[in-house]
């Protein structure tokens, strides 16, 4: 080991200015031996840096070569692994830790205990060893003994002896030197005379010294004088002070006597105030006053100046019932007995509110059943039928009940009060109300929808508007009846919630049969066709159904704002209302008990909005298919409005399921557009034109662009539109084929040329590759009965120049063509006089009248026809005076027309026609 290590000093780390100090035989722990070397190396330059260097043999095996290098002030902790037994395996922890397996346990501690000194005499920033044993630090010299006696000389040798001797000075040191080697300029170019200097000025202060040691001698002496005054002067005063200590020693005995009299009164203060704190606190937080007793116990509740002060007195004794007790106070029999006086006031209370406002509830049902029923009384004492209706179906308005809530929510506190202490009165009371305002609001509700219905159905025809008055006259009997059996009902039975409660459902059963009756009879009306209605009807419609949601809206919003604030239920909060509490936190959310209190209760007392809404878009949707349009748009706005508003209340979740109902008409609508176009038949005997469906979706279209201009549902037209087309465009190609009288061309050219001038018309942009599609579809067609229709006017002359370039496509030049036996000069002079100009016009007035039996008169396109015959006609003559331009050259053979007598030809029976 100390020829590698001489090696190693030679070759590596002398000429790196380093100091090789201790060296390891290592390899990697966990893999292959690979061994190599770790070396503690110091530079020889100041200021010293310590490393770590791993050497390790070339791959020839012939010299060594330095692999990696660390920094001792980047290693972290050293890991012997085990302290009390030999273990050749260590850890050095520097930015990874890496495990090394030592060839000997010995080198492998000459190896720490070489780092440790380097760490204590280097580095402020100390290592951590750890698993390593203390002897081994400590008795450093023991551990070099137990190396060989080569190896151990590496660390122990004159390098080692060179570190001991060698020690730093310190920042007041370095400041003294460079401050003397300053004021001497020479201190650096001449050594020794400096060194001379400073030898002269070290003798000069130890002389200096010397005689003032001497000089002291006397002071000294008369110091020890004083000391020897100041002796005396404290045993006399410690004299004193002994006589002092026997005379307070008496004193002392007095003053623990008071102290302990004093302590034992403190004790009996302590205990007085504190029983005076208790007695002050149950009376201050366990009285109640008399006013407040009086209160609870005989307080108006009619009044508002009574209902403040039960409100005030019910505050009071539940702050009184929940004080929170100390331990001992509830085994107090005054506690117990205030106890108990607070329990009998709480369903004393509790019982005369539950009462009162059972008897409210009454009282208050029956004002707005007076209120709904007033007009069957004007009705049943003589006054006109037919102005009562008028005046019904005029204001198509549901009851507000504002009055209602205005006067309840005064006992808004008192039910939060009985929510917080009788919960099962305060159960109770809500099912109470919501079983009276069910009964009510039903009543409301169907006869606002019977009135809605018969205002609709007054937009078809009124012969049938009549009989929808007959209905509602039919009923009328009955509801006074019903009326006046619930009045003796309620008046027998105010005090008795029993009584009340069975006399309404009889009027529920009563009251809702007759509604009954009545609605079938108004889905009995018979079937009206979208024929029957015109734009104005529809406006009507619209008018209707838009003003019976925005009845509807108000009702159940202001119904759930009431039955919140008047039993405290916490609603979720609106969109950009939440509410935050201080400090910038969000109020806690409503228990989720009464957010499915508010819901229940809201389904219960509107149970029949759904059911009547459906109803009513049902006999919208009987009256005309088209009015699922307007619904469709009306709903969604209604729905987005309710959601802005509270997305979890009850009236938008209602409208959101009605909302399906009315799409799902809507799909209806389309599908049953589609259908009639695919069950469409032509009648054989006269020309087919503009096909009903066709003309039907320029209708639809005109009517849904209307109604859904700036609508939230316009995704859903737009799919509707993309369904109507494509079945338009296939079922026009399918009457097209099946076409007898009229030619297939002509039914494509018209009702594509009608589609085209629609969608370019309305601009509906989901439409445009189809409106592309339609011109397409009429340009073609228009091109093929063109061609068709005036097919060849000169029919021999056509023959013949069709066999002229038959023989010119076999070989036979152009100019060689003339002397063909068939095709001579002299045939083509014969074949042209049978073409006269006469002749020419008279076969263009036939065809014009043909194509004016196939062209219907709705879409105009006889002149377009005409031209475009006309252009096709001047093409075949130009072609015709080509060839003979080309294949007779010099013969002076023409037609007997010219292109000008064509034209006036054209123009003259487009004219007498």
């Amino acid at each position: 080991m100390t020829a590698i290590k001489h090696a190693l000093q030679r070759d590596i780390f002398t000429p790196n200015d380093e100091r090789l100090l201790s060296i390891v035989n290592v390899c990697k722990a966990g893999k292959k031996k690979k061994n190599c070397f770790l070396c503690a190396t110091v530079t020889t330059e100041r200021p010293v840096q310590v490393r770590v260097v791993k050497v390790k043999k070339s791959d020839k095996g012939d010299f060594y070569k330095r692999q990696m290098a660390w920094e001792l002030r980047d290693l972290a902790e050293v890991d012997a692994k085990d302290a009390s037994k030999e273990n050749p395996e260590f850890d050095l922890h520097f930015e990874k830790v890496y495990r090394w397996v030592a060839s000997s346990t010995a080198e492998k501690n000459s190896f720490i205990s070489c780092i440790w000194k380097l760490n204590q005499r280097y580095l402020r920033k100390k290592v951590e060893f750890v698993n390593v044993s203390s002897q081994l630090l400590e008795e450093l010299p023991k551990a070099e003994e137990s190396v060989p006696s080569g190896e151990s000389q590496s660390v122990a040798g004159g390098d080692e002896d060179a570190l001991d001797d060698y020690q730093e000075l310190n920042a007041r040191e370095e400041q003294d030197i460079e401050g003397m080697m300053e004021v001497c300029e020479y201190a650096i170019s001449n050594a020794e005379a400096f060194a001379e200097k400073l030898s002269k000025e070290l003798q000069v202060l130890d002389g200096a010294n010397i005689h003032s040691i001497m000089a002291s001698e006397k002071q000294v002496n008369i110091l020890m004088q004083l000391l020897d005054e100041a002796l005396s002067e404290v045993d006399t005063i410690e004299g004193k002070m002994s006589s002092y200590e026997e005379m307070l020693q008496s004193v002392k005995e007095q003053m623990d006597q008071i102290s302990q009299s004093n302590r034992l009164i403190q004790i009996s203060n302590n205990n007085n105030g504190k029983l005076l704190d208790e007695i002050q606190f149950l009376v201050n937080y366990m009285d109640l006053s008399k006013g407040h007793i009086r209160a609870l116990q005989e307080g108006d509740l009619s009044s508002s100046k009574g209902i403040e002060a039960c409100i005030n007195a019910s505050e009071a004794l539940l702050q009184c019932m929940n004080v929170p007790l100390r331990p001992g106070h509830e085994k107090l029999m005054s506690v117990k007995q205030q106890q108990h006086l607070f329990t009998e006031l709480r369903d004393t209370f509790s019982r005369r509110l539950t009462n009162h406002l059972n008897n409210v509830f009454v009282h208050q049902f029956m004002s707005q059943l007076l209120n709904l029923d007033m007009f069957i009384q004007i009705f049943t004492h003589g006054h006109d039928q037919s102005s009562v209706l008028s005046q019904h179906m005029a204001e198509l308005t549901l009851p507000k009940h504002s009055p209602l809530h205005r006067d309840l929510l005064h006992y808004a506190k008192l039910m939060e009060w009985l929510k917080n202490t009788q919960r099962e009165k305060y159960e109770g009371l809500s099912r109470t109300y919501v079983d009276y305002m069910t009964r009510l609001y039903e009543r409301e509700i169907k006869d606002f929808f019977e009135v809605a219905k018969i205002k609709m159905a007054g937009t078809a025809k009124e012969g049938k508007g009549n009989k929808f008055g007959k209905t509602l006259s039919a009923t009328l009997p009955r509801k006074e009846s019903a009326f006046k059996q619930e009045t003796e009902s309620l008046h027998g039975s105010s005090g008795k919630l029993t009584g009340s409660t069975s006399s309404l459902n009889k009027l529920a059963v009563q009251s809702s049969s007759s509604r009954r009756s009545q609605s079938s009879s108004l889905l009995d009306m018979g079937n009206m066709s979208a024929s029957d209605l015109d734009v104005a009807d529809r406006t009507k419609f619209d008018k209707i159904f838009e003003q019976v949601l925005s009845e509807l809206e108000p009702l159940c919003l202001a119904e759930q704002d009431f039955i919140s604030k008047f039993f405290k239920l916490q609603q979720h909060p609106t969109l950009g209302e939440v509410e935050e509490s201080d400090g910038g936190v969000p109020s806690r959310q409503p228990p989720p008990g009464e957010k499915d209190m508010v819901r229940l209760m809201m389904n219960k007392v509107f149970q029949s909005i759904e059911t009547e809404l459906n109803s009513l878009i049902t006999l919208g949707d009987k009256i005309d298919t088209f009015h699922s349009l307007y619904m469709l748009v009306k709903m969604s706005h209604h729905v987005w409005t309710a959601e802005n508003v509270d997305p979890a209340s009850y009236l938008s979740t209602t409208l959101g399921n009605v909302l399906v109902t009315v799409k799902r008409n809507f799909d209806k609508c389309i599908s049953g557009q589609i259908r009639q176009m695919e069950e469409v038949k032509i009648s054989k005997k006269s020309k087919v034109g503009i096909l009903p469906f066709v003309a039907g979706f320029e209708e639809f279209a005109e009517l849904a662009e209307t109604i859904f201009r700036n609508a939230e549902r316009r995704g859903d037209l737009d799919k509707a539109y993309v369904k109507l087309i494509r079945a338009v465009f296939m079922n026009v190609e399918k009457v097209a084929n099946e076409s007898q009288k009229t030619p297939r061309d002509v039914v494509m050219m018209e009702n594509f040329h009608h589609i085209f001038s629609t969608l370019s018309h309305l601009k509906i942009s989901c439409l445009e590759t189809e409106r592309r599609e339609a011109k397409h579809k009429y340009t073609d067609h228009l091109q093929s009965y063109v061609i068709n229709s005036l097919g060849q006017p000169l029919e021999k002359l056509n023959h013949f120049f069709e066999g002229v370039e038959a023989r010119v496509a076999q070989g036979v030049r152009e100019d060689e063509v003339s002397y063909q036996l068939a095709f001579n000069k002299q045939e083509l002079r014969k074949v042209i006089k049978e073409y006269p100009g006469k002749e020419v016009k008279k076969g263009l007035d036939n065809l014009y009248k043909k194509v004016d039996k196939h062209l219907c008169e709705e879409e105009s396109l006889l002149q377009v026809v005409w031209h475009s015959m006309q252009d096709e006609f001047i093409r075949q003559y130009k072609h015709f005076e080509g060839l003979i331009g080309r294949c007779y050259p010099g013969s002076g053979i023409t037609m007997e027309f010219t292109i000008g007598d064509m034209l006036e030809y054209f123009s003259s029976i487009a004219q007498s026609h």
